[in-house]
């Protein structure tokens, strides 16, 4: 059986022909929670569902249980549901991998198996365990990813989730919420809830997601970048403060920050070369993320090389601090970011100056 695509998945849970062995995984996990939340609503419908349903926890379920749970006839029913939740392969041994994939091996044509992965994230790529496991899934079974959705997809997602709930959300405003918040869909549709709460019909406006909407670190981040890079002494401070108070970790703050660098850089490298701005989606990890390149060519039209250079020296001198600050680390790690950001503003007014 096949590595299913998004659509046919939806066509068995519409035609209700769930068979085997399910592997559902991948980093949009509000995809793979409502996947999961689908098949006990279907188990739900059946006769006996305390009986026909059972549920795993992975990380500490007994492979033991398990095998029993799929190997037990349904009751009344023509089929038993057996969903397992985060069974890391990669933290089992020898001997309970060779039972898991024994279980594997021979699904009964009565028992929908049917494993999720709504808080693991493992690179398939590069675990032999996990290259594995979906190996198997994809020979024995329906293997189906969720990977995150363009901006485009989110874009129209949005826009159509907001209809649902009698509000209008512009393909602009939809895009603004995504800059602002990142592109997890559970992140942006709880974001929505509260925005058509708010405004309870009509169009949601611009003005009032920017005051609504909780903007994650590294949209706070790159705005500060911006500020910098602009000279907005006060602005830049000011943003600063705000991760301060809201505790968030300044070795975070910094990898961010010099991510926003990095993008400018790669990207003036590469129109140098006589490249896109998007060449370097080619060579570094921009999946889904290609709007970063492009606001860095649009933002750094007016940098030269030499300048990004000066910045990615000063934040890497100001890493290095903050990973080996002794005494009063807090107070440390607040003089060591302040001291940076001057640094960069005065970095920024040079080349403006020159």
């Amino acid at each position: 059986m096949p590595q299913i695509t998004e659509a046919e998945w939806k066509k068995q849970l519409e035609k209700g022909v769930l068979k085997g062995f399910y592997f559902v995984y991948g980093p949009e996990k509000y995809l793979v929670q409502r996947s999961a939340a689908r098949v006990k609503e279907k188990a739900s419908e059946g006769p006996f569902p305390d009986f026909n349903l059972q549920v795993f926890d992975g990380t500490e379920c007994s492979l033991d249980e398990l095998a029993e749970a799929v190997e037990a006839l349904p009751f009344m029913a023509e089929e038993k549901y057996v969903l397992v939740s985060d069974l890391d392969v990669e933290a089992r041994n020898a001997g309970e991998l060779e039972k898991l994939y024994a279980c594997l091996e021979d699904v009964p044509e009565s028992t929908v198996l049917f494993f999720y992965l709504p808080g693991l994230t493992p690179d398939m790529k590069r675990s032999a365990k996990w290259k594995k496991f979906l190996s198997t899934a994809v020979k024995k079974g329906n293997a189906l990813e969720f990977p995150r959705r363009t901006s485009a997809d989110l874009e129209k997602l949005l826009g159509a989730a907001a209809g649902k709930r009698y509000c209008v959300l512009t393909r602009e405003n939809a895009r603004r919420m995504i800059n602002l918040c990142g592109n997890d869909l559970q992140t942006l549709f709880n974001e929505l809830e509260k925005l058509c709460a708010y405004v309870k019909e009509g169009e949601i406006p611009a003005s009032v997601i920017d005051r609504l909407v909780t903007k994650n670190l590294e949209t706070t981040v790159f705005a500060l970048s911006k500020d910098i890079l602009a000279g907005r002494y006060e602005a830049a401070y000011g943003v600063l403060d705000t991760l301060f108070s809201q505790n968030e970790e300044p070795v975070s703050v910094l990898a961010v920050l010099s991510s926003a660098y990095l993008d400018l850089y790669r990207v003036r490298a590469a129109l140098q070369s006589g490249e896109t701005a998007l060449e370097p989606s080619k060579h570094f990890d921009y999946k889904n993320k290609e709007f970063r390149l492009r606001n860095a060519e649009r933002d750094g039209r007016k940098l030269s090389t030499a300048m990004l250079r000066q910045s990615l020296e000063a934040l890497s001198a100001a890493d290095a601090q903050l990973k080996g600050g002794r005494g009063d680390r807090k107070l440390f790690q607040r003089l060591t970011m302040e001291k940076l950001i001057a640094e960069l503003l005065w970095i920024a007014e040079k080349e403006k100056i020159s």
